[in-house]
């Protein structure tokens, strides 16, 4: 295991030391030990690379706000090792960052594995509002419903050893590194650029996974040149956990025979193999069969507009979300459409966009300036916005306090009605 500063990340490697890397990138919640079944058949050919996303298995806790902030630290890691080309599978947000590299930095990617992967994952909202839930609860919440959204409700019940260990790899991360790589996952869309991956490229799914399921897993391959789609039967969402044996002769197969430009022998020695981590708990016999789907088309993405609009936009809904936004330009009609037009520019593109006050402080003003107005709507849309903005409820617990003070009780009175519904509702976990 390597010391790590906060640029780069926490890795170990198997495997001989003269062989081509290998880079397994893991799954948001998980740690280096979901690969921990293919590595001794991929160990054979290769040298495997496994990494920690900041705050989870121990990592220290720099927290990634993107997915190119965490690709650049696996770069920096790598540089540092002298690992120029390598071959790369990731999982879920690792398999984000498979995508970041074949569209940044292709000259270092020799072959790509997609894994549970998505170009976008689910909507900005969804993943705010997880942020909103580990900030207010901690992770205990999500670490309890984990085995749901990981595997089939058959193989968790089966696998009680399995399913704990889930759970407990979630508990162990760091809310705020947890919180930032929410936010980067919310924040990334590829799909109107995949078109530009030119690596070989396998996209790999659990037939009954509920997260980034088959339809997600066909939209990359519509658009990524030339790549396969493979579908494993009987595996959820952690599919090389809870299907190890069709996951490693997936793997095995691709990099074999998709390995882009032959390996640079002439680079530079990489450290040896540290010692084999603790097992995983054992799992049952995995099936074999695996389908391939031929690619299918996807719909061309709409031309951006100019000026300021299109920064106002993204910022309204990364603030307020994607429900209430595309509800409020639905209600928009001939007479309303230019009010909401120069809002969007001006006071989301401009003011919201200036670098002179964090969103943070931003939200603390405006609730305080609702709260003055009575402008109780707006107030509960806000109380949202500053919870995604990273206030918690006691933070704006004191804000409407310092409201009462000189915005005056009644005001504050019915702001705290409004707040304290929004703050129950956002931060409830979902059962």
């Amino acid at each position: 295991m390597s010391e790590t500063p906060p640029n780069t990340l926490q890795y170990r490697f198997d495997g001989p030391e003269d062989a081509p890397v290998l880079i397994l990138g893991p799954s948001l919640g998980t740690t280096w030990h979901m690969w921990d079944r293919q590595v001794p058949e991929l160990t054979k050919q290769w040298r495997v690379f496994r990494f920690d996303l900041p705050g989870h298995g121990g990592a220290p806790a720099y927290p990634a706000g993107s997915v190119a902030e965490l690709t650049g630290r696996l770069l920096a890691t790598l540089d540092a090792l002298g690992v120029q080309r390598f071959g790369y599978a990731g999982c879920a947000l690792g398999g984000a960052v498979g995508i970041e590299l074949a569209l940044r930095h292709p000259e270092r990617l020799a072959s790509l594995a997609l894994v549970a992967a998505s170009p976008r994952f689910g909507t900005a909202d969804e993943f705010r509002q997880r942020g909103v839930v580990v900030r207010t609860n901690g992770l205990d919440p999500i670490a309890r419903t984990a085995p749901d959204r990981w595997f089939t409700g058959g193989f968790a019940a089966a696998q009680p050893a399995i399913t704990e260990w889930a759970v407990q790899m979630v508990r162990t991360t760091d809310p705020g590194c947890y919180i930032a790589a929410c936010e980067a996952l919310a924040a990334f869309d590829v799909r109107a650029e995949l078109g530009r991956v030119g690596v070989p490229t396998m996209v790999l799914v659990g037939s009954d996974d509920q997260v980034t399921g088959p339809a997600e897993a066909r939209t990359l391959v519509a658009g990524i040149p030339d790549a396969r789609l493979a579908v494993v039967p009987g595996a959820s969402h952690l599919v090389p956990v809870e299907q190890p044996a069709a996951v490693t002769d997936l793997l095995v197969h691709h990099f074999s025979t998709a390995w882009q430009q032959p390996f640079d022998t002439g680079q530079t020695a990489l450290p040896a193999a540290l010692a084999a981590p603790a097992p995983v708990p054992a799992a049952p016999p995995q099936p074999a069969p695996v389908a391939e789907i031929a690619p299918a088309a996807v719909a061309a993405q709409p031309a951006g507009r100019p000026d300021r609009y299109d920064t106002g936009l993204k910022i309204r809904r990364e603030v307020l979300g994607d429900a209430h936004v595309d509800r409020v330009l639905a209600q928009a009609d001939e007479f309303s459409a230019d009010f909401q037009e120069l809002v969007t520019r001006y006071a989301w593109g401009e003011i919201w966009d200036r670098p002179g006050l964090d969103r943070r402080t931003r939200s603390c003003i405006t609730l305080t300036a609702l709260i003055a107005g009575g402008h109780l709507e707006d107030l509960a849309a806000h109380t949202r916005a500053a919870l995604r903005n990273g206030l918690t409820p006691g933070e704006i617990r004191e804000v409407l306090l310092q409201a009462a003070v000189y915005c005056g009780v009644p005001a504050a009175n019915s702001a705290f009605r409004v707040a304290q519904q929004v703050i129950r509702e956002e931060t409830t976990p979902a059962e």
